[in-house]
């Protein structure tokens, strides 16, 4: 079994998986870049490699479940246990999303990848995650899935454009995070919801005003927390999210 910390990043070949990636690296962790296309992952890793970063690829679509117990699988072998699992993977979906026009097709797919997907992958990941001393678990969620800041309770702040498949699988996401962290409570694991931001990715069409290291700063935050650290809550930069 390795003495490294070992984490796993999904959708990592790019934005902000990237940048977890690179700024878990730094610390001198092995990062498995899970992504499913296979070019891209590599290209990271690659340059992950050149910038001294101790990277492997994973192959890993979240929505196939052969796909993500060889991940699992791929793991185990080369390290023997899984320290941080930082489920990043996310669409958008097609836009735009007025719940009055939405095929229900372009929900059902973001729900898969979103919500669906973390579930798939945190499970086959528990196994090793219950090796580890000080296991983390970071799901990437959105501001965009606070219903307080939908509705507009929070200090009279909203966010984002309506949504009804993109915002909505975030409040879900949130919603599975503290379940999680229920049935988990009394053991070691720390799971926790994390907003990046509105970051300058693909799935924004490049519109955000912060860039994916600072939208990354997040994800390294809870993943690096201490075994006192909490369990079950929501955070962005500046302290905790209302749900």
């Amino acid at each position: 079994m390795s003495g490294r910390t070992t984490a796993l990043v999904t959708g990592a070949n790019k934005g902000i998986g990237y940048e977890i990636a690179a700024g878990l690296g730094a610390l001198g962790w092995s990062v498995g870049v899970g992504a499913r296309d296979d070019q891209r992952r590599e290209a990271a890793v690659e340059r992950l490699r050149a910038a001294g970063v101790d990277a492997f690829g994973v192959p890993l679509d979240v929505t196939d479940d052969a796909s993500v117990d060889a991940a699992a699988r791929l793991i185990e072998e080369r390290a023997g246990r899984l320290d941080v699992l930082v489920n990043n993977a996310g669409i958008a979906g097609d836009m735009p999303q007025e719940p009055t026009r939405i095929d229900p097709a372009i929900i059902r797919t973001v729900v898969e990848t979103n919500v669906i997907g973390v579930i798939r992958v945190t499970n086959a990941m528990l196994p090793l995650l219950r090796r580890s001393a000080s296991p983390r678990i970071v799901n990437m969620s959105s501001s965009v899935g606070s219903l307080a800041r939908q509705s507009g309770t929070d200090a009279g702040r909203t966010a984002g454009p309506v949504a009804v498949a993109y915002a909505p699988s975030k409040t879900f996401l949130n919603a599975v995070t503290l379940q999680y962290a229920r049935e988990l409570s009394g053991t070691n694991i720390l799971i926790n919801a994390g907003c990046p931001g509105y970051v300058a990715t693909d799935l924004n069409g490049f519109h955000g005003v912060r860039t994916p290291e600072q939208g990354a700063a997040i994800a390294i935050r809870l993943a690096t927390l201490p075994d006192d650290g909490p369990t079950g809550q929501f955070f962005e930069d500046a302290g905790v999210v209302p749900w």
